[in-house]
């Protein structure tokens, strides 16, 4: 009867590839078909600035692909900011529709768009904003608008901004299955949850001034944008004075209370349609095909931007995490390229294997020799992420950007109370004294401590021997900033760990300066896995894609992102230079 059922489950998963394979064969023959066909922009158009899609820095994708349509799920920061700045020009856009909710952006993210806008609305363009459902990020991003409107019923978040921290000392007691954890820094709390049940007030204290000073430059954007003061918009937060669209309109916050076609009427008349016509919209999402056949910086001469996204793990590497062989591979071919004058770097990492970030940074000093090397900060730089950026000539930041994090740990599971429980013994044999190591069967020895202890040290003074020499510092001045302390962009460039407050195209503009160029192109690295070897990729992970949705479904989603921090740090070898805490600010 099994024999009978597996063939059966063989063959259906034979017929099933047959039929993937040969719906991928035609879906193929008609992107080759429609290969040439491009977005239309008629006159008078409005671009609706709207996706539901997470954001990257960068996705690789290469727009000559026949698959790249296919992948959809991703949208990079060099595409969208792109695409707003060929906008600008277009005689056809008249205007932008900022009509996005639950934004998938960092906060640094989502305030380079914002600038970006900004920029467009100086060409004279308008930009209006609706929306049913504002979360804070999205009306940070709507608030740019000349004018900003929401659903008679809608939502608008407002409140100033929150973060939680899981601890797990007793879920590690009750199981059985503990973390032994080694650290460095006082404030290195990655590491935290596993040694106590409660927030240390080193910890509180650095998440309260970091989430602080990044809603400080939210309320000051919003201020300028909606001309009210930081004080009158704090008081709203205070007192949830948006909490409805009612109050939101009493307190300053939207400008009236609309239904969309309400909202179409008054696009109308920004345009100077009549009543009732038809309005010629193009989703961003399309707009983008036509944006990337327009180049706005040209010239022989090239600025090579390389792209590093992600934890930071041993191997190659690839849009989801950092590893030394793209990175590596990149670096070298921007010195090669003899078209390439200067060299910007772009992290938005929250740090990880200490090694691969040493071999990184090393890379850096020898791109650096060669030609002018800028650092340009996400997100989030911090930890390792900081540790591969601090070899640049300069570094910019967002002021929203984390970044700091100077320390290392290590975390080595143990499941000594478990085997206890269950009955399960282990007896080790070995030639000499320290042959035996370690077993996570037994309690971690004295021995076994200290020498991992020492590795840790020695990494920690490592790393701030790279920031004090690529910040000019003294090793003391490195480390009283340092004990594992995460700060904003704002208060890294207060205390010297970075050197200017600016986005992507600002640290571009500068290495251009440094390398004496007036017109350039630019050239961007690392190049990823085609469209098509993604897909058979991702055709593999499709089990556990659905097995991981079941779990979630059938746990809940917070039970299920324990279990994912714990898989995760199964993943880690080695020292980690990492960001103290997953953060998840709202």
């Amino acid at each position: 009867m099994n024999f009978l059922r597996n063939l059966l489950a063989s063959i259906l998963g034979s017929l099933m590839a047959f039929a993937i394979i040969m719906g991928m064969f035609f879906i193929f023959l008609m992107l080759m078909g429609s290969a040439d066909d491009g977005v239309v922009v008629k006159k008078n158009t409005v671009l609706e600035l709207g996706f539901m899609v997470p954001v990257l820095d960068y996705t690789g994708k290469d727009e000559t692909d026949p698959f790249a349509a296919l992948w959809g799920g991703e949208i990079g920061m060099d595409e969208i900011l792109h695409t707003i700045e060929v906008a600008k020009t277009d005689d056809h856009i008249e205007g932008i529709s900022i009509t996005t909710s639950f934004l998938q952006a960092g906060i640094a993210q989502t305030r380079e768009i914002r600038e970006a806008l900004l920029d467009f609305k100086s060409s004279g363009k308008f930009v209006l904003a609706h929306s049913d459902i504002y979360t804070q990020k999205d009306y940070y991003l709507a608030s740019v608008a000349d004018e900003v409107y929401m659903n008679p019923v809608g939502v608008l978040d407002f409140k100033g901004l929150a973060t939680e921290v899981l601890y797990y000392k007793d879920l590690q007691e009750k199981s059985g299955i503990k973390m032994e954890v080694i650290r460095h820094g006082k404030y290195k709390s990655a590491v935290e949850p596993f040694l106590s049940n409660t927030m240390s007030d080193e910890n509180r204290t650095q998440i309260k001034e970091l989430i602080t000073s990044i809603w400080d430059v939210i309320v000051d954007d919003i201020s300028v944008s909606r001309k009210m003061s930081p004080v009158d918009l704090n008081a709203v937060a205070d007192t949830l004075g948006g909490r409805t669209p009612s109050l939101a309109v009493a307190s300053g916050l939207l400008d009236g209370i609309l239904h969309f076609d309400e909202y179409e009427d008054l696009l109308r008349e920004k345009m100077g349609v009549k009543k009732g016509e038809e309005i010629n919209y193009i989703k961003f999402m399309d707009y983008i095909q036509t944006a990337s056949k327009k180049n706005i910086l040209t010239g022989t001469d090239k600025i090579a931007v390389i792209y590093a996204q992600g934890e930071i793990f041993y191997g190659e590497g690839g849009k989801d995490y950092i590893g030394q062989g793209l990175i590596v591979d990149a670096l070298q071919k921007a010195v090669e390229n003899e078209s390439v004058k200067a060299i910007v770097f772009r992290v938005d990492s929250p740090g990880g294997s200490a090694l691969v970030s040493d071999i990184i940074w090393r890379e850096m000093q020898l791109a650096k020799k060669e030609k002018p090397l800028v650092v340009s900060f996400g997100n989030v730089a911090a930890s390792g992420g900081y540790y591969i950026g601090v070899g640049g000539d300069k570094i910019f930041a967002e002021p929203t950007t984390i970044t700091g994090s100077i320390g290392v740990f290590g975390t080595i599971p143990n499941i000594n109370e478990l085997a206890k429980n269950v009955g399960i013994n282990a007896e080790q044999v070995g030639t000499n004294q320290n042959s035996v190591d370690y077993s996570l069967f037994e309690p971690m020895d004295d021995s076994f401590r200290n020498v991992v202890q020492e590795s840790i040290e020695e990494t920690y003074n490592i790393f701030l021997e790279r920031v004090a020499q690529g910040r000019n510092m003294s090793i003391a001045q490195v480390d009283s900033l340092a004990q594992g302390r995460v700060w904003s962009g704002v208060d890294a460039k207060a205390n010297g760990l970075v050197d200017e407050l600016g986005n992507l195209d600002d640290a571009i503009a500068a290495a251009a300066e440094m390398a004496g160029l007036d017109a350039y192109g630019i050239r961007k690295y690392p190049k990823y896995k085609s469209g098509f070897e993604q897909f058979m990729e991702n055709m593999g992970g499709v089990k556990t894609k659905i097995g991981e949705s079941i779990i979630q479904e059938e746990i809940g989603t917070e039970a299920y992102q324990i279990l994912k921090e714990f898989k995760e740090l199964g993943k880690q070898e080695g020292i980690q230079a990492k960001m103290p805490f997953r953060l998840n600010i709202k």
